[in-house]
């Protein structure tokens, strides 16, 4: 019986192509890819001839149902995305389930992940974390998400365009408070960076620099003690002597929030407030 293979490509260096992601793309009878254009230069990059089929998000219902079907008749079939895993945040998680409804037998060929890459580099905790995608665009939905996830104590991984970028810290620091974070741009690329700080590091440093490339964000999950045994009010008087005797009010509400356990905007609100 034919199968799907979901085949991983490279994030950005070529020379990550593995040799059996090679063998599989030269044995099937199609390729279903997320952009035919950037799948047709890996092809041609690698010697590669195959029909493909365009499966992208607006079209995944009708060409899901195509693609199985195809395979069902006999065709061997492989999936691939713009960059890095198929179906991690893409359209291609519908195929898969598709075919699993359908019986079809479906085999793996791994590559690097973005968000596993970043990971691994960040300097933050590894061992539990949440991968949680491209915020919304939607500001209601965009709250909602955040709202949802900000007391977690696991890390956190986002995916971000540059052009979004600057809100999303903002929206970041406002609901999360000011945590560690790694910013990882164009991993394996030429311009490969990684810059470690805190969310307002990041968004001072954004203010004077355009961001440039695709991101992933890894933050440092939610205090382990969230409980807040002093009062508000502590935190305010604390960081105000701190304001009168010469220190600068960023770094005075910095200071009150890790001795007091509430966030550093709660405490800069409840200043800018009285």
């Amino acid at each position: 019986m034919a199968k799907l293979y979901v085949v991983g490509t490279p994030i950005g260096n070529l020379s990550d192509m593995t040799p059996r992601a090679l063998e599989v793309l030269r044995s099937v009878d199609f390729i279903a890819a997320e952009d035919t254009r950037v799948t047709m230069k890996l092809l041609t990059h690698f010697g590669i001839q195959k029909p493909l089929v365009s499966y992208y998000e607006q079209i995944k219902n009708q060409k899901g149902v195509y693609i199985a079907e195809r395979i069902a008749e006999g065709e061997n079939c492989a999936v691939v995305t713009d960059a890095g895993m198929p179906c991690i945040s893409d359209p291609g998680e519908d195929l898969v389930r598709i075919c699993a409804e359908r019986g079809i037998e479906i085999n793996v060929v791994p590559t690097a992940t973005a968000a596993m890459s970043a990971l691994a580099v960040s300097g933050l905790p590894t061992s539990r974390f949440s991968f949680e995608g491209f915020l919304s665009v939607t500001k209601k939905q965009r709250n909602a998400h955040l709202e949802e996830i900000k007391d977690y104590k696991y890390t956190l991984i986002f995916y971000e365009a540059p052009h979004k970028l600057k809100n999303t810290l903002d929206d970041l620091y406002k609901t999360l408070g000011d945590r560690r974070i790694a910013l990882c741009r164009e991993l394996t690329k030429i311009h490969e960076e990684v810059l470690r700080g805190t969310l307002s590091e990041m968004i001072a440093y954004y203010e004077q620099h355009e961001p440039k490339g695709e991101y992933v964000l890894v933050i440092d999950g939610a205090p382990k003690n969230t409980e807040k045994t002093a009062d508000i009010n502590d935190a305010v008087e604390y960081a105000r002597d701190k304001i009168e005797n010469g220190c600068k009010a960023s770094e005075a509400c910095k200071e009150a929030a890790k001795m007091f356990g509430f966030s550093k905007s709660e405490i800069y609100s409840a200043i800018v407030g009285k």
